[in-house]
């Protein structure tokens, strides 16, 4: 069994969203999993169980939980494959389904795309809403009037909260504790999307990660595909659209995602990944 360091929707091991990878897992039980990703620390780490058709068994562990999905981790396991055994298709079973990714390499770099399940947006209640803006410490004068707050899945539900401008974002300052038991009692097992659109394929984003015992999140692969939903479901891009979301440089590790929104179907997700010197 080896445990890889990478870091994924990144070209420099300094930026990027922090993702260990296991392989093979299928040795190791629910219990022990939990206990190397709390160990290892990063947002959230992928175990990596190969079956016989080629095609891997995938479970998602953060420090504190494990989730249904994760986009970062799952860059980062497809382009430690491909470091081994070269680009090309691949799919990964998870817990919301069938993920296929696609690694590919360009002028020495590989990147990888995921397509994740298919999109559903939602509108939450009106006291859901004030909560949430509570838990975030956001007034509703602070949010985007042109657009609405939502929750949209992309193999996880994550609440889509846009803001009215960058100084707004850059000053996020939630809550950890009230988010944390609103998220838990609304069985939001991910993250919460707080974002600002820069123009119409561009958006700055945030990711606050309670339920994974994560401050917040560098890179959200699974919040990009959810944007992408929200985007098609509101009508706010023609399709087909390519989107760039910007994540991670709040924190000192800038991030890059570029969705991809088809007309039908799941989201893609695109982004490179590259080992940790640990």
């Amino acid at each position: 069994m080896e445990i890889l360091h990478y870091s994924a929707f990144t070209t420099d091991p300094d930026g990027g969203n922090q993702a260990g990878v296991i392989l093979p897992a299928d040795t190791l039980d629910s219990r022990q999993m939990q206990a190397i990703a709390a160990k290892l620390g990063y947002s959230e780490s992928a175990f990596l169980s190969p079956r016989a058709d080629g095609s891997f068994k995938v479970r998602y562990f953060a420090p504190a939980a494990e989730v249904p999905f994760c986009g970062h981790a799952t860059i980062a396991a497809a382009v430690a494959l491909a470091r081994k055994t070269g680009p090309g298709p691949l799919t990964f079973h998870t817990a919301v389904g069938e993920i296929p990714v696609v690694t590919r390499e360009l002028d020495g770099i590989l990147t990888a795309t995921l397509t994740s399940v298919d999109t559903k947006v939602v509108e939450p209640a009106p006291e859901l809403a004030v909560r949430l803006l509570a838990a975030l410490r956001l007034r509703p004068q602070d949010l985007d009037p042109a657009l609405p707050l939502l929750i949209s899945f992309s193999g996880n539900w994550h609440p889509m909260v846009p803001v009215a401008s960058a100084a707004i974002l850059a000053g996020l300052d939630y809550d950890f504790a009230a988010l944390e038991a609103l998220m838990a009692e609304q069985g939001w097992q991910a993250t919460v999307s707080v974002m600002y659109r820069v123009d119409g394929h561009t958006f700055e984003v945030r990711n606050p990660f309670p339920p994974g015992g994560v401050r917040e999140d560098a890179a959200t692969g699974s919040a990009a595909a959810s944007l992408g939903g929200y985007l098609r479901h509101l009508g706010l891009v023609a399709l087909p659209a390519d989107v760039t979301v910007h994540q991670g440089h709040h924190m000192g590790r800038p991030s890059l995602l570029t969705v991809h929104i088809p007309e039908t179907g799941g989201i893609d997700v695109s982004g490179s990944a590259v080992p940790l010197d640990v």
